[in-house]
């Protein structure tokens, strides 16, 4: 599981990237206004309709400005892999007050037993105190449930 945050074209961008470490094919999932610029201006005064997969500069290394990675073994991988799916079909709309990409991975991070830091600041910082408050720390064991 990588934490991750990028450069947009105003604020930046949170998501994580996940999958096995053994295979080269990562996943990628965020929280981002569905569409154009114009539902972007939008969604700073109320909801607009959500992406929650890959966006423009994901994949892109030249975009990175954070980066948290934690290994998790196989049976937690599968549980949080699954959190992530549920968090992606239940999440239809984007605000960028109440419902964003710091908000989304922060419930991930919040799933997995990390310590959460505020949403409400830059990606790039959430990410960089969200690895801070955890002491840098490698690996996640889940709590049995």
């Amino acid at each position: 599981m990588d934490f991750r945050a990028r450069t947009a074209a105003s604020w930046g961008h949170a998501f994580v990237w996940y999958g096995k470490t053994s295979e080269r094919a990562v996943e990628v999932a965020g929280l981002t206004p569905a569409g154009d610029t114009w539902l972007y201006a939008l969604g700073h005064l109320t909801f607009v309709p959500s992406e929650t997969g890959a966006s423009y500069g994901d994949l892109d290394p030249e975009y990175l400005t954070a980066s948290y990675r934690v290994y998790l073994n196989e049976a937690d991988a599968r549980r949080v892999f699954a959190y992530i799916k549920r968090l992606q079909a239940s999440s239809p709309v984007w605000n960028a007050e109440t419902a964003n990409c710091t908000g989304f991975i922060g419930d991930i991070a919040g799933f997995m037993g990390l310590q959460v830091p505020s949403r409400w600041q830059r990606p790039e910082n959430f990410v960089k105190r969200l690895k801070e408050i955890n002491g840098g720390r490698q690996t996640v064991r889940l709590s049995a449930q």
